[in-house]
């Protein structure tokens, strides 16, 4: 008799993660623009780990502590106390190489926190920049999926959505899909894949409209592109770490 495939859900805002089973499932961590693109660069570029915290002041405690590099946003700003923000280019290899960086932001760090409270199996983080790696990874591992939006303050995002989308258009085969938020995931990203910039500011997405105010608009084309930093994010013991058996052939140079 043929294995059941496990099944993968979209949960397409914190403020909906308790309608899924977390605690038996893989949560993928999906914060887009810009936390989880850049968690996947900083330990691309040589990081030693990365300490998601969830407020400010936990983030300058642990900084601290242990004389990391601390950093995190609120509302797409550097927060106040902190030097670093949550542009994936602050962190090239020959600043953040070797180093530890403690990291809080507005939607995805709180997002990873929901998700250990709620005992999952297990805690990846995804982007553009490391969806192959997510692909191969959760493939690999054939248990159940929840792909957790972060989203922006609860609220469902373009953006967010488009990730979960492609990650669904490349592994569905591999498991059981009854989820309408999947399914539409999916169908967004079918008609932004030619161009996900272009169809963020077609329909003037609210983060795109946000960062753009910012003068952020590189962040938003890098955060956007495929595999630049494609290594396997995985939250262990309290820290975000590179998992290198899972790295594959489609890691490019460093940003």
């Amino acid at each position: 008799m043929k294995e059941a495939k496990p099944s993968l859900y979209t949960s397409l805002s914190p403020a909906l993660l308790q309608l899924y089973d977390v605690s038996s499932s893989i949560v993928v961590i999906i914060d887009v623009l810009r936390a989880t693109s850049t968690i996947a660069t900083v330990l691309f570029n040589g990081a030693k780990n990365i300490i998601p915290v969830d407020s400010v002041a936990e983030c300058i405690r642990i900084g601290k502590q242990i004389e990391g590099v601390t950093a995190g946003e609120r509302d797409g700003h550097v927060a106040e106390g902190l030097v670093h923000g949550n542009s994936p280019f602050e962190y090239p290899g020959e600043f953040i190489s070797g180093k530890t960086l403690v990291l809080t932001t507005t939607n995805g760090t709180k997002l990873l926190h929901m998700a250990l409270d709620r005992g999952a199996k297990g805690i990846i983080t995804g982007s553009f920049v490391n969806l192959s790696a997510v692909c191969d990874y959760l493939i690999a591992a054939n248990m159940p999926v929840i792909l957790g939006c972060a989203a922006w303050k609860d609220r469902v995002n373009i953006e967010d959505t488009l990730f979960a989308g492609a990650v669904i258009s490349r592994i569905k085969s591999h498991f059981n899909i009854n989820c309408d938020s999947s399914q539409m995931a999916e169908t967004m990203y079918g008609d932004a894949k030619k161009d996900l910039y272009e169809f963020m500011k077609s329909k003037n997405a609210s983060h795109y409209e946000r960062l753009t105010k910012y003068g952020l608009e590189k962040d938003i084309r890098y955060c956007l592109t495929t595999d630049v930093a494609n290594v396997l994010c995985m939250y262990e013991g309290g820290k975000l770490i590179k998992v290198e058996s899972y790295s594959t052939s489609h890691e490019k140079e460093s940003v």
